[in-house]
């Protein structure tokens, strides 16, 4: 397995905590993260999530008890993980998943930032936006 970056820490191994809602991630540096799915399902590198550049980031609530139904392999670099609310488009790289696991503080604060700046609450459910689709997907 290779990540995307040479020398970069490469998963040993990958498990599915379903009860308490973790993906549990074990790099060949020793590093062990245990990443919430909500954090993967709010962060995901997808353009449904993204946008397709800076300033079109769409901000994700109401995703706390959202569920990993699926992870499957992507290549020898990634994986791509189907959530329990449907989204199933972004694609996790071993880098990636390093940074959501080892900046997991720094992300949950950003977050809430982001929150209180949209004056949105985490467990609101997502606004429907007629259109808010892309084709790209």
């Amino acid at each position: 397995m290779a990540g995307l970056q040479a020398g970069a820490p490469t998963p040993e191994a990958l498990t599915v905590h379903s009860q308490s809602r973790v993906l549990e991630v074990v790099f060949s540096n020793g590093a062990a993260f245990k990443i919430p799915f909500e954090l993967m399902r709010i962060y995901s590198p997808s353009a449904e999530v993204q946008g397709h550049g800076p300033g079109q980031e769409v901000l994700q609530t109401g995703k706390r008890g959202v569920d990993l139904v699926s992870l499957e392999p992507v290549g020898n670099y990634a994986v791509q993980p189907g959530f329990s609310d449907g989204h199933d488009t972004g694609i996790f790289s071993w880098d990636y998943l390093y940074f959501l696991g080892s900046q997991q503080d720094k992300l949950w604060a950003d977050y809430a930032t982001r929150l209180q700046a949209a004056g949105a609450d985490r467990d609101a459910p997502m606004p429907d936006k007629p259109g808010q689709g892309c084709a790209s997907h």
